[in-house]
C-alpha cells in the first residue's frame, strides 16, 4: 500500500492538471489491458462447472417444455417400458449375469488378454479324448484350461451330468463333494446359488464354497458358468474354511466324430478352472499335476451312468432340472454387440489420448504474457521478476517443467 500511495503522491506532483490526468493514464493502462485480457481470457477457457451448468440448463428445458405438452405414449411404448422395468432390475441382481458369459466367450475364443497356455497333457482312450493346458498370472492362482471329448454323448445330457449335485454324490464319479444344498435359484433364469462342501485332504480342513452358476444357449452349444459369489447370510466357520475365489465353467458344445463319418455325435467339453484353496500356489499346483489323470478317468464312466439312467426313464434330479432353464441368445448379436462396445471404447480412449493442438494452449499463452508484461512495466525497484516469473511457472503447470 505504501508503494502504492508513493506513486500516486508522484503522479499528483505534476504542475498541471492535464499532467495528472497524463500520469494516470499511464499508470491506468496496464491495468486496463489486464482487465481486458482477463474478459478475453474467462470467455475462452470457461471453467468446467460453468460448462456443466451450461449444459445442465438443456435438458432441464427439455424436461420442463415435456411437462407442459400433452403427453400420451402408445400402448406398445408403455407396455415395453413396463417390460423393460421389471426385466432389469432382476438380470442386474442375479448371482450370474451377462457380463460373466461376455467373458466366458472371451476365454473360450482366447481373446480375454491373458497370459498364454501352456500344454500340461494329452491322454486318449477308446471313448473320449483329454487335453490341459495351464497358465500362470502375475496376480492370482494358476489357472488350467481343458478339452473333454466324450465319443456318443449329446451337449443336454452331458450338460446336465455336470448339473446334476444328486448324482455327484449318489455315483462318487465326483468324490471330493460330500454335501450341497441350493440357497437361491431362479426358474426363469435357470441361475442358481448353492452351498457345496468338498473333502479335502487329512492334512487339511474340507472346503466349503458358496457358487453362483448359470447356463446360456446358443443353439447345441451351452456356455455354463459357476464362479464364487459373496454371501454375507451364509455364516462362516473354521471348519469348513470359506473358499472365497473359485471359477469354473464350461463351453459344451457337439463335435465331430473321430470315426470318420462326418457325423456330430461327439462332444466337447472345454473347462476353465481356477481357485484360491488356502494352501501355497507351488503346492496346489504339484497336487493338481499328480491328481489330475485320476480325477479325469472317473468322469468318463460317471457319464456313461448317466447315459444310462436317462435312457431307462429314471427321473432327474431338481438340480439337473435347472439346467433345463437356460437362457437362449444368438451369438452372432451377442458379438456384435460386443465388438460395437469395444470399438466405442477404444474410439473414446483414441480421442482422450489424441494430442492436444498448440492453439488449445492459447489461454495460457495470453495470461503468461499478460503477467511478464505487467512485471515489466510496474517493476522499477517495486517487484521482482523473479517472484512475477514463477507465479507464471507455476501457473502453466506441472506439466510445462
Amino acid at each position: 500500500m505504501s508503494v502504492l500511495a508513493d506513486m500516486l503522491a508522484e503522479v499528483f506532483r505534476e504542475p498541471t492538471l492535464a499532467g495528472v490526468a497524463r500520469e494516470l493514464a499511464t499508470l491506468a493502462a496496464p491495468l486496463w489491458l489486464a482487465a481486458l485480457v482477463g474478459l478475453l481470457i474467462g470467455w475462452a477457457w470457461r471453467p468446467r462447472w460453468a460448462a456443466a451448468v451450461a449444459g445442465h440448463q438443456q435438458p432441464v428445458l427439455a424436461a420442463a417444455a415435456a411437462a407442459q405438452a400433452p403427453a400420451q405414449p402408445s400402448l406398445t411404448q408403455a407396455t415395453a417400458a413396463k417390460a423393460a422395468s421389471s426385466v432389469a432390475p432382476v438380470e442386474e441382481e442375479l448371482a450370474v449375469s451377462t457380463p460373466d458369459l461376455m467373458h466366458l466367450r472371451r476365454v473360450v475364443e482366447e481373446k480375454d488378454g491373458g497370459p498364454a497356455w501352456t500344454h500340461m497333457m494329452d491322454r486318449t482312450l477308446p471313448t473320449f479324448r483329454y487335453q490341459a493346458w495351464k497358465r500362470e498370472p502375475q496376480n492370482g492362482p494358476p489357472q488350467y484350461r481343458s478339452s473333454t471329448i466324450f465319443e456318443d454323448a449329446s451337449p443336454d445330457v452331458v450338460r446336465d451330468f455336470f448339473w446334476d449335485d444328486d448324482f455327484r454324490i449318489s455315483n462318487t464319479w465326483d468324490d471330493m463333494l460330500l454335501e450341497h444344498e441350493t440357497l437361491e435359484e431362479c426358474a426363469k433364469t435357470g441361475t442358481m446359488v448353492v452351498r457345496w462342501v468338498r473333502k479335502f485332504p487329512f492334512f487339511c480342513s474340507d472346503r466349503e464354497y458358496v457358487i453362483g452358476r448359470r447356463i446360456w444357449a446358443s443353439g447345441k452349444t451351452y456356455y455354463c458358468v459357476t464362479k464364487s459369489v459373496p454371501r454375507p447370510s451364509v455364516p462362516r466357520s473354521s471348519k469348513p474354511r470359506r473358499v472365497d475365489l473359485y471359477y469354473s465353467s464350461w463351453c459344451i458344445r457337439p463335435v465331430e466324430s473321430r470315426n470318420g463319418d462326418g457325423a456330430m455325435t461327439a462332444c466337447e467339453v472345454l473347462l476353465f478352472h481356477h481357485e484360491d484353496m488356502g494352501i501355497p500356489w507351488s503346492i496346489a499346483k504339484l497336487g493338481v499335476q499328480q491328481g489330475m489323470w485320476g480325477c479325469v478317468k472317473r468322469i468318463e464312466p460317471g457319464l456313461r451312468a448317466y447315459q444310462t439312467a436317462r435312457a431307462a426313464g429314471v427321473p432327474i434330479s431338481k438340480c439337473a432340472a435347472m439346467a433345463h432353464a437356460n437362457t437362449k441368445f444368438v451369438a452372432d448379436e451377442l458379438t456384435a454387440s460386443e465388438n460395437n462396445t469395444e470399438a466405442g471404447s477404444t474410439s473414446n480412449n483414441a480421442q482422450a489420448e489424441k494430442p492436444k493442438h498448440w492453439t488449445g494452449n492459447l489461454p495460457k499463452v495470453f495470461v503468461i504474457g499478460s503477467v511478464v508484461a505487467l512485471a515489466c512495466t510496474f517493476d522499477k525497484g517495486l517487484l521482482t521478476k523473479a517472484l512475477v516469473f514463477g507465479t507464471a511457472r507455476r501457473f502453466a503447470g506441472p506439466g510445462r517443467r
